[in-house]
């Protein structure tokens, strides 16, 4: 089995886009300022062998894929952006809950963390291009069975 790495980008990026909030998602992190909308990212992190997923002969990964959240500090009213950017928080971990395995695509999104990283988000600020955005990164892990055979 080979990784379907389009498909697997397509589908990250179809569950932002599914929740209606972003004035654009994006499948790679932005070389430049986003807008002043909510805007997402989404990139491969990490990719490691899950050694409890795999048998003698065939080899099982985890993904972790990131996906930032950027809002404009400069929005008004400021006490409207933790709230925003949490709310779309929400609407992805909801998600990912309730299309476990991304339609057939992956064994599971790792939500609990069987493999030791658990779905996350983590809050921050980053400046690009001389602006100031509000932003979270999730961290989103998923299991994918049978992905490299071993040679014998």
């Amino acid at each position: 089995m080979a990784l379907d790495v389009v498909a697997l980008f397509n589908a990250m990026e179809d569950h932002a886009l599914e929740t209606g909030l972003f004035e654009s998602v994006n499948g790679h992190e932005p070389k430049r300022a986003p807008g002043n909308g909510l805007t997402a990212a989404i990139w491969a992190q990490e990719i490691i062998a899950v050694p409890e997923a795999s048998g003698l002969s065939i080899t099982s990964g985890l993904i972790i894929f990131y996906l930032r959240i950027y809002q404009n500090m400069l929005m008004r009213p400021q006490d409207a952006i933790d709230p925003i950017v949490l709310g779309a928080v929400d609407a992805l971990f909801n998600g990912y809950s309730g299309d476990f395995t991304l339609g057939g695509l992956i064994r599971n999104v790792d939500i609990l963390g069987e493999t030791g990283t658990a779905l996350r988000a983590q809050a921050g600020y980053i400046e690009q291009d001389g602006k100031m955005f509000r932003a979270m990164t999730l961290t989103i892990p998923l299991i994918i069975n049978d992905l490299w055979e071993q040679a014998p």
